[in-house]
Protein backbone atom coordinates (compact mmCIF):
# COMPACT_ATOMS: atom_id res chain seq x y z
CA UNK A 1 0.00 0.00 0.00
CA UNK A 2 1.08 3.50 -1.00
CA UNK A 3 2.27 5.67 1.91
CA UNK A 4 -0.32 9.21 2.10
CA UNK A 5 1.65 12.73 1.48
CA UNK A 6 0.62 14.32 3.94
CA UNK A 7 2.67 17.05 3.27
CA UNK A 8 2.14 17.47 -0.14
CA UNK A 9 1.98 20.77 -1.86
CA UNK A 10 1.04 20.04 -5.57
CA UNK A 11 0.37 23.41 -8.47
CA UNK A 12 -2.44 21.69 -9.13
CA UNK A 13 -4.11 21.80 -5.18
CA UNK A 14 -2.29 25.08 -3.84
CA UNK A 15 -0.28 26.73 -7.00
CA UNK A 16 -3.42 29.16 -7.48
CA UNK A 17 -4.28 30.25 -3.71
CA UNK A 18 -0.56 30.45 -3.64
CA UNK A 19 -0.58 32.84 -6.57
CA UNK A 20 -2.98 35.12 -5.88
CA UNK A 21 -1.75 35.03 -2.35
CA UNK A 22 1.63 36.87 -3.54
CA UNK A 23 0.03 38.54 -6.15
CA UNK A 24 2.02 41.82 -5.14
CA UNK A 25 5.07 39.83 -5.73
CA UNK A 26 4.83 39.62 -8.93
CA UNK A 27 3.37 43.45 -9.57
CA UNK A 28 6.69 44.24 -8.03
CA UNK A 29 8.59 42.41 -10.73
CA UNK A 30 6.54 43.30 -13.80
CA UNK A 31 7.28 46.81 -12.70
CA UNK A 32 11.24 45.98 -11.88
CA UNK A 33 11.16 44.51 -15.45
CA UNK A 34 10.03 47.17 -17.11
CA UNK A 35 12.17 49.52 -15.20
CA UNK A 36 15.58 47.45 -16.66
CA UNK A 37 13.95 48.01 -20.02
CA UNK A 38 13.06 52.08 -19.57
CA UNK A 39 16.87 52.45 -17.86
CA UNK A 40 18.64 50.30 -20.63
CA UNK A 41 16.70 52.71 -23.42
CA UNK A 42 17.63 55.76 -21.47
CA UNK A 43 20.55 57.93 -22.91
CA UNK A 44 23.49 57.21 -20.68
CA UNK A 45 25.41 60.09 -19.10
CA UNK A 46 28.18 61.90 -22.15
CA UNK A 47 31.18 62.16 -19.45
CA UNK A 48 34.32 63.95 -21.37
CA UNK A 49 36.67 62.11 -23.09
CA UNK A 50 39.34 63.90 -24.77
CA UNK A 51 42.29 63.63 -27.15
CA UNK A 52 44.31 62.42 -24.72
CA UNK A 53 42.39 59.75 -23.29
CA UNK A 54 41.82 57.91 -26.65
CA UNK A 55 44.81 55.56 -26.63
CA UNK A 56 43.48 54.21 -23.49
CA UNK A 57 40.04 53.52 -24.97
CA UNK A 58 41.59 52.73 -28.53
CA UNK A 59 40.97 48.50 -28.85
CA UNK A 60 39.14 47.13 -32.21
CA UNK A 61 35.80 46.42 -32.14
CA UNK A 62 35.03 42.84 -31.71
CA UNK A 63 31.69 40.71 -32.29
CA UNK A 64 30.31 40.25 -28.13
CA UNK A 65 31.22 36.58 -27.82
CA UNK A 66 28.47 36.35 -25.69
CA UNK A 67 24.80 37.67 -26.67
CA UNK A 68 23.18 40.29 -23.96
CA UNK A 69 20.38 37.83 -24.17
CA UNK A 70 22.56 34.88 -23.18
CA UNK A 71 23.57 35.89 -19.75
CA UNK A 72 20.30 36.73 -17.56
CA UNK A 73 18.43 33.86 -19.39
CA UNK A 74 20.89 31.46 -18.61
CA UNK A 75 21.12 32.74 -15.32
CA UNK A 76 17.40 32.40 -14.70
CA UNK A 77 16.65 29.00 -16.68
CA UNK A 78 19.53 27.36 -14.88
CA UNK A 79 18.33 27.75 -11.45
CA UNK A 80 14.74 26.94 -12.70
CA UNK A 81 15.81 23.58 -14.31
CA UNK A 82 17.06 22.96 -11.02
CA UNK A 83 14.02 24.16 -8.85
CA UNK A 84 11.50 21.94 -10.85
CA UNK A 85 13.14 19.01 -10.77
CA UNK A 86 13.38 19.43 -6.66
CA UNK A 87 9.67 19.80 -7.38
CA UNK A 88 9.12 16.64 -9.13
CA UNK A 89 10.66 15.00 -6.04
CA UNK A 90 9.55 16.87 -3.03
CA UNK A 91 5.82 17.98 -4.76
CA UNK A 92 6.44 20.98 -2.31
CA UNK A 93 4.91 24.06 -4.73
CA UNK A 94 5.82 26.75 -2.18
CA UNK A 95 9.65 25.47 -2.49
CA UNK A 96 9.25 26.15 -5.93
CA UNK A 97 7.25 29.52 -5.79
CA UNK A 98 9.13 31.04 -3.28
CA UNK A 99 12.92 29.44 -5.01
CA UNK A 100 11.51 31.19 -8.70
CA UNK A 101 10.74 34.47 -6.43
CA UNK A 102 14.43 34.68 -5.10
CA UNK A 103 16.02 34.00 -8.13
CA UNK A 104 13.86 36.76 -10.10
CA UNK A 105 13.93 39.27 -7.51
CA UNK A 106 17.67 38.98 -7.12
CA UNK A 107 18.87 39.30 -10.68
CA UNK A 108 16.28 41.87 -11.72
CA UNK A 109 17.38 44.12 -8.82
CA UNK A 110 20.78 43.31 -9.79
CA UNK A 111 19.72 44.20 -13.53
CA UNK A 112 18.18 47.71 -12.15
CA UNK A 113 20.78 48.97 -9.95
CA UNK A 114 23.60 47.93 -12.47
CA UNK A 115 21.95 49.51 -15.23
CA UNK A 116 21.05 52.74 -13.19
CA UNK A 117 24.96 52.87 -12.60
CA UNK A 118 25.78 52.44 -16.30
CA UNK A 119 23.84 55.13 -17.16
CA UNK A 120 24.71 57.24 -14.57
CA UNK A 121 28.39 57.43 -15.04
CA UNK A 122 29.01 56.85 -18.74
CA UNK A 123 32.31 55.37 -18.68
CA UNK A 124 33.45 54.64 -21.87
CA UNK A 125 34.52 50.90 -23.07
CA UNK A 126 37.58 50.03 -24.40
CA UNK A 127 36.88 50.08 -28.23
CA UNK A 128 35.11 53.74 -27.53
CA UNK A 129 37.59 54.98 -30.06
CA UNK A 130 36.40 52.90 -33.26
CA UNK A 131 32.59 53.32 -31.77
CA UNK A 132 32.94 56.92 -31.88
CA UNK A 133 35.09 57.19 -35.19
CA UNK A 134 34.64 54.53 -37.39
CA UNK A 135 36.34 55.28 -40.26
CA UNK A 136 39.44 56.50 -37.83
CA UNK A 137 38.95 60.40 -38.62
CA UNK A 138 39.33 62.17 -35.39
CA UNK A 139 37.16 65.23 -34.74
CA UNK A 140 37.22 67.31 -31.66
CA UNK A 141 35.12 70.42 -29.89
CA UNK A 142 38.16 73.27 -30.65
CA UNK A 143 36.93 74.92 -27.21
CA UNK A 144 36.56 72.23 -25.00
CA UNK A 145 38.44 69.53 -26.54
CA UNK A 146 35.40 66.95 -25.86
CA UNK A 147 35.00 64.28 -28.77
CA UNK A 148 32.21 64.94 -31.64
CA UNK A 149 31.65 61.84 -32.64
CA UNK A 150 30.01 60.29 -35.95
CA UNK A 151 29.35 56.82 -35.31
CA UNK A 152 25.95 54.77 -34.83
CA UNK A 153 24.33 56.43 -32.47
CA UNK A 154 22.82 53.33 -30.44
CA UNK A 155 26.36 51.54 -31.16
CA UNK A 156 27.86 54.68 -29.43
CA UNK A 157 25.39 54.74 -26.99
CA UNK A 158 26.01 51.54 -25.41
CA UNK A 159 29.88 52.40 -26.13
CA UNK A 160 29.35 54.57 -23.00
CA UNK A 161 27.94 51.72 -20.71
CA UNK A 162 31.05 50.07 -19.46
CA UNK A 163 31.04 50.25 -16.12
CA UNK A 164 30.05 48.01 -14.01
CA UNK A 165 30.01 44.81 -15.96
CA UNK A 166 26.65 43.11 -16.42
CA UNK A 167 28.43 39.89 -16.94
CA UNK A 168 29.53 40.02 -13.41
CA UNK A 169 26.94 42.07 -11.52
CA UNK A 170 24.32 39.03 -12.88
CA UNK A 171 26.57 36.20 -11.60
CA UNK A 172 26.96 38.43 -8.15
CA UNK A 173 23.28 38.29 -8.22
CA UNK A 174 22.96 34.20 -8.50
CA UNK A 175 25.50 33.85 -5.60
CA UNK A 176 23.20 35.78 -3.49
CA UNK A 177 20.16 34.04 -4.20
CA UNK A 178 21.75 30.61 -3.61
CA UNK A 179 22.21 32.17 -0.01
CA UNK A 180 18.31 32.85 0.50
Amino acid sequence: MREAQLGSHTIQTHGVRLARKHTHDWVVLILLAALVVAVHYAPPFSRFVGKDMMTDIRYPVKPSTVPAWAVPMISILCPWLVFISIYVARRDVYDLHHAALGVLFAVLITAVFTDVIKTAVGRPRPDFFWRCFPDGKQLYDQVIGDVICHGDKNFLKDGRKSFPSGHTSCKFALVSAHRL
